[in-house]
């Protein structure tokens, strides 16, 4: 790829490395991109971090791309995709089930990957992780009673999540949350016809909270999402409710239970460098027999 709006960063030390392209689809709260940087260099700083504990140590090299074409953005060509094995999508304060022509373009173009280009893996968070099972015909909607689920959550694994993310204790994860839709039920060859009704039974959903019982969608070498978000830390948490409050989706009398608890939780810690682990091995290939 090679775009105006692209950067690329090189690869960690290591003799083995993924590359990914990370699809950005908003952009950060000004002080969260002067001390991190964009979405993609969390993920960069994110993921070559989990790299340096995967043994052997895998690098990681980062291609950024933002797409929101309203704001300068541009989504890919599938001509500018040669040579791309990973992509991740990042969050959005933009709806998924939206109908603005970036997020179509977006949705056809995964379409169009996701047939043509088998050997392409897909992630993505939150607004990454809904974009890309609407692409494959899961319904996008609120959650029930338009309940926010914001900053630390427990989730519960299933029998698959538990492998994914090596077991953990109790069979939980933590992640922070930042969302008030939901994938009400995940992709299957009911939804679309790039699923085979015989691949039906490699379709699972990773793990569930108390509020969305789809928190991520897995199929072997083709998908890992995660409805979290992996990256966030005490002060994005706080940032990006402020930037919803601002903009009137978070309601501080409705939602006030959820802001307290987010108040009080944004800085516990959180799994995840384990789950920007489990993706990178997805990417790499390591976990091919889950």
């Amino acid at each position: 790829m090679s775009s105006s709006n692209e950067t690329r960063t090189k690869p960690a030390i290591a003799d083995d490395y993924v590359r990914m392209l990370v699809l950005e689809t908003d952009e950060q709260h000004p002080d969260d991109h002067r001390e991190r940087g964009s979405f993609g260099d969390v993920f960069d700083s994110l993921f070559k971090e989990a790299g340096q504990g995967h043994d052997p140590p895998l690098g990681v090299e980062t291609v950024m791309r933002f797409v929101v074409e309203e704001k300068g953005g541009s989504v890919p060509t599938i001509e500018e995709m040669e040579n791309v094995h990973a992509i991740l999508i990042t969050g959005s304060m933009y709806d998924a089930h939206g109908d603005e022509p970036w997020i179509l373009k977006l949705v056809d173009l995964i379409q169009v990957l996701w047939q043509k280009c088998p050997d392409i893996r897909f992630s993505g968070v939150c607004f990454g992780h809904q974009i890309l099972c609407r692409a494959l015909g899961a319904k996008i909607d609120s959650t029930p009673d338009s309940k926010w689920e914001l900053a630390h959550t427990p989730i519960q694994l299933t029998p698959i999540g538990a492998r994914l993310f090596n077991n953990p204790k109790g069979g939980v994860i933590h992640l922070h949350q930042m969302h008030q839709d939901h994938v009400v039920h995940p992709p299957s060859s009911s939804t679309t016809h790039l699923l085979p009704e015989q691949h039906d039974r490699d379709i699972h959903v990773w793990g569930a909270s108390q509020t969305t019982e789809v928190q991520g969608v897995y199929i072997r070498g083709r998908l890992f999402t995660t409805q979290g978000h992996l990256g966030f830390d005490k002060d994005m948490v706080h940032r990006q409710i402020e930037m919803r409050l601002e903009a009137g989706s978070i309601d501080r009398e409705k939602d006030q239970e959820q802001l307290e608890s987010a108040q009080r939780t944004a800085e516990w810690e959180h799994d995840g460098v384990v789950v920007a682990g489990a993706i990178l091995r997805f990417f790499h290939g390591d976990d091919d027999e889950i």
